[in-house]
């Protein structure tokens, strides 16, 4: 059994050592190098290919991305400006309510005007010299009268209405309404000279403008 044994080491190792294998190596070797380098080129070109079928999907990814892009800065730029217009609305509305509750009186204030002109010009018709204990009647009433005009000025300043008694002040076109003009010794030209009827204002805004006298050069 042994020697069997033995038998057989020999033989392999000379099968092993055979010029003829040994002569096959290198081909053997060459022959296993190609198939790598086959292997690699194979899968560069797989690589290769699925780069290029990538290529469009990326490129439509690209543009849709861009497309977005510029949809997006549209609407936000569409989006300031109807926030813009919304509080320019808002201001104007506000605004207008604030004048509603400012001037809503002005027709009434008018009217009340004309009332008030006649309590003066009643007033001032009175002779102050008839006023007197000897003339109770007529003093009651002057007094009576007096009392109404200084309630009504008051009424008045309460809601915003102020007087214009302009004169010796320099003519001014968006208070004042010129009757005539005529040269006043030893007033300046362009002033009030006379005040044939007194003017108001509601809140600064002229309700109705002072009917004047202007001085003129002479």
């Amino acid at each position: 059994m042994a020697s069997w044994c033995v038998r057989v080491v020999r033989q392999s190792f000379s099968v092993v050592a055979s010029p003829v294998l040994l002569r096959a190596s290198p081909r053997l070797l060459c022959t296993a190098a190609q198939k790598k380098s086959n292997g690699q080129n194979s899968e560069e070109d797989q690589s290769g290919a699925q780069k290029t079928e990538h290529s469009p999907a990326v490129a439509a990814w690209t543009e849709e991305k861009t497309t977005l892009e510029e949809q997006l800065k549209e609407m936000t730029d569409k989006y300031k400006r109807a926030l813009a217009d919304t509080e320019n609305l808002r201001q104007r509305s506000q605004k207008l309510v604030e004048d509603a509750k400012l001037y809503g009186i002005q027709g009434f204030c008018k009217d009340l005007l004309e009332v008030a002109d006649v309590l003066e010009k009643a007033t001032e018709s009175v002779p102050k010299e008839e006023i007197s204990p000897q003339n109770p009647h007529l003093k009651n009433l002057y007094e009576g009268l007096v009392l109404t005009e200084v309630q009504i000025r008051k009424v008045f300043t309460k809601h915003g209405l102020i007087k214009l008694n302009p004169t010796g002040a320099k003519f001014d076109p968006y208070e004042h309404e010129a009757l005539f003009h005529s040269p006043v010794e030893g007033k300046e030209p362009g002033t009030v000279a006379l005040v044939t009827k007194v003017g108001y204002k509601l809140h600064g805004r002229t309700l109705r403008p002072a009917l004047v006298g202007v001085v003129k050069a002479p």
